[in-house]
């Protein structure tokens, strides 16, 4: 029997070529639900009172170099960007990791840009940075800040060094620290992914990212019609990894956990007032 004969066959009996389609999540936590619920909660209740609400992640690493981007962009036919077959990373451009903050009450977002590793301490200086540039300005008075951010990852919830450097955060601004994380095999439900991440996506389709400054500004110029604003920074600092947090240090993080799975709900507030 003929390819084509088979092919016909299968079109009768209703079948069609698919790509597998990312839906299973993995084992579903018995808090899962509960969880969304205390989120949701206690994200209206800062949102009355005018206290930010930011959603935290990582992009993935981008390769800086002229590599394929996916995606499609209009050019002259028949004259496609030219880029490398390969992506093997470019030692002396290296990568890139873009970590963003998204301000879930004003549509508004910032990224930082970062060129060394994604650890925990690049993670909190990113939202030191939001903080400085644009959350100061319209939050100033707000006694505390609510996190939302997925269970793993530089700013999981069993990271020990995220905790560490939100304390130094939370001396810093003298405000509380508010952190909500999401269930285990949640992170797409994580607002950042699908209010801001995937409109940067879509705005570097298909264009090589040759260089450090061309990443900041692709992310800078993401825009949508429901007036998502973003702004974007270039962080050259050096973070190390592998720093170990003894049990003593993380002892001495002024951390109050929450009645409901105090492990994924927790407050941080400053040790001393100014």
């Amino acid at each position: 029997m003929s390819p084509s004969t088979v092919g016909n066959l299968l079109k009768d009996l209703g079948y069609s070529l698919q790509a597998p389609s990312k839906t299973e999540e993995g084992g579903e936590h018995k808090d899962r639900d509960a969880q969304f619920h205390h989120i949701n909660e206690k994200v209206s209740n800062f949102q009355k009172r005018n206290a930010p609400v930011i959603s935290v992640d990582a992009k993935k690493k981008e390769n800086i170099g002229n590599y394929a981007n996916k995606g499609r962009e209009y050019r002259p036919k028949g004259n496609p960007e030219r880029v490398k077959v390969y992506d093997f990373p470019d030692k002396k451009k290296g990568k890139v990791t873009p970590y963003g903050i998204y301000d879930e009450h004003r549509n508004e977002g910032f990224v930082n840009v970062g060129i060394s590793s994604d650890t925990s301490e690049f993670a909190v200086n990113s939202i030191r940075k939001w903080w400085y540039r644009k959350g100061e300005v319209v939050y100033k008075d707000s006694p505390a800040i609510m996190i939302t951010a997925d269970g793993g990852g530089s700013n999981g919830s069993r990271v020990r060094l995220w905790k560490i450097e939100l304390q130094k955060l939370a001396d810093e601004l003298q405000k509380e620290i508010h952190v909500c994380h999401f269930p285990p095999g949640t992170s797409k439900w994580n607002k950042i992914e699908h209010k801001m991440f995937c409109y940067i996506s879509g705005n570097w389709r298909g264009k090589p990212l040759t260089n450090r400054q061309i990443v900041v500004n692709l992310i800078g110029n993401t825009t949508t019609k429901a007036g998502l604003r973003i702004e974007a920074e270039l962080d050259e600092n050096t973070y190390e990894k592998g720093i170990k947090i003894s049990d003593q240090q993380l002892a001495e993080v002024n951390l109050y956990k929450d009645d409901f799975r105090g492990n994924w709900n927790y407050i941080i507030k400053p040790i001393s007032k100014i």
